[in-house]
């Protein structure tokens, strides 16, 4: 299988007051494209500023990122931020959508810095919204959908630019289990059927059984990798 992501000797340190504490302690790993990798470990294992590194919403003390031939960690802030609206969908636990738009136009939103047309956004985010199961909500405003259906809007915005790889932070920490498998089947669904490549933190097991490999991070080292049964 063709590598996605290839990091070797990855390491990141934070000041915190007049010490420097690393939280990534040389990590090397490789995401084959078309994969689904759940990150886990106890608080404060590194986890996600691991994931925020993956995704180019951080950059590493030392140690190269490398994805799809692209190193990002190379890369200035203003190309990293081009970078990550051209190749990376984020979901987050809580789902940051624009209150007062339908789900029609949040989903539009990360179009708004391309050069589409407004009725080729339009079109765009209507059949991400379809692929989510929300063709018949689009123009309903978060206030008026479920928690469930509100992360699906956030799904259909970060696939919306169809890109490489989605970056999954806790994406069901703040649904009931019925929603959240919902939302985890969804996520399957994108990556089996869709060719979707997904790096998802939780610290739920059972969510981690819709991947495809299970990481497994503490203290800021890579401990363990379990390849889940199909």
């Amino acid at each position: 299988m063709t590598t996605l992501v290839s990091i070797r000797n990855l390491t990141k340190t934070y000041q915190r007051g007049p010490e420097k504490v690393e939280v990534l302690h040389g990590i090397d790993l490789d995401i084959a494209q078309g994969d689904f990798v759940a990150l886990m470990g106890p608080s404060g294992s590194g986890k996600t500023t691991l994931l925020n590194l993956i995704g180019g919403l951080d950059s590493p003390t030392s140690g190269s990122i490398d994805v799809a031939g692209q190193r990002i960690d190379q890369l200035g802030s203003g190309q990293l931020s081009a970078w990550r609206s051209n190749h990376v969908g984020f979901v987050f636990q809580f789902y940051n959508l624009m209150p007062t738009l339908s789900a029609q136009k949040n989903v539009e939103l990360p179009l708004l810095l391309t050069r589409l047309s407004g009725a080729q956004r339009k079109r765009n985010a209507g059949i991400a919204l379809q692929l989510v199961g929300l063709a018949d909500r689009t123009g309903h405003r978060p206030g008026e959908l479920s928690g469930g259906q509100q992360q699906r809007v956030a799904i259909a915005r970060a696939i919306v630019s169809d890109p490489q790889l989605l970056i999954c932070d806790e994406p069901t920490g703040d649904l009931d289990r019925h929603s959240a498998e919902e939302i985890l089947g969804l996520l399957q669904s994108l990556n089996r059927e869709h060719g979707k490549t997904i790096v998802m933190v939780t610290h739920d097991p059972r969510a981690a059984e819709f991947a495809t490999h299970t990481l497994h991070l503490d203290k800021g080292t890579l401990v363990e990798q379990v390849e889940n049964a199909a």
